[in-house]
């Protein structure tokens, strides 16, 4: 579950910090990609679980569902969620944003872009219902969100 939580971070920033920022409070941002991320992680599990780990049967519409509400994360926009002032801040637990993150927005949209186009991907690929290309499209996918956790999220 790990692998996704900040990949989406990424992707936000892609697009931009809009006027929502200022509508909401540091610990609304943080909880609302917070609560994005734990979504993002439980369709990756979901998928990884029949596709990579095989440790459940192989359910071509869940991983599906599961490949398209991950696309749907990705490119949400939720770049509103990045506001400055929340690279300290508690939402449901502490942000691990690193301050480089918005040292490095240049980095960061590179990244955010590959991931909005490795998600969808994955998604295109996930319709095919070819397990095995499935799982090459995930690590792909999980490749692309490891990026921005390397650079830009704390341990904890």
């Amino acid at each position: 579950m790990r692998i996704v939580v900040l990949c989406v971070a990424a992707s936000l920033v892609a697009f931009g910090l809009t006027a929502t920022i200022q509508a909401q409070s540091v610990e609304d941002q943080i909880k609302a990609r917070q609560s994005a991320y734990t979504f993002l992680g439980w369709n990756m599990n979901r998928i990884r679980a029949q596709v990579v780990d095989r440790e459940q049967p192989f359910e071509p519409s869940q991983v599906q569902a599961a490949a398209r509400a991950i696309a749907a994360v990705a490119d949400s926009g939720l770049s509103a969620m990045y506001g400055p002032d929340t690279v300290e801040g508690t939402g449901w637990k502490p942000t691990r944003l690193k301050p480089e993150f918005f040292d490095e927005l240049d980095r960061v949209g590179e990244i955010a872009s590959r991931f909005i186009e490795e998600t969808g991907k994955l998604a295109e690929v996930a319709e095919t219902g070819d397990k095995d290309a499935i799982a090459r499209q995930f690590q792909k996918t999980a490749d692309s969100c490891g990026a921005c956790h390397r650079n830009y999220r704390a341990s904890e």
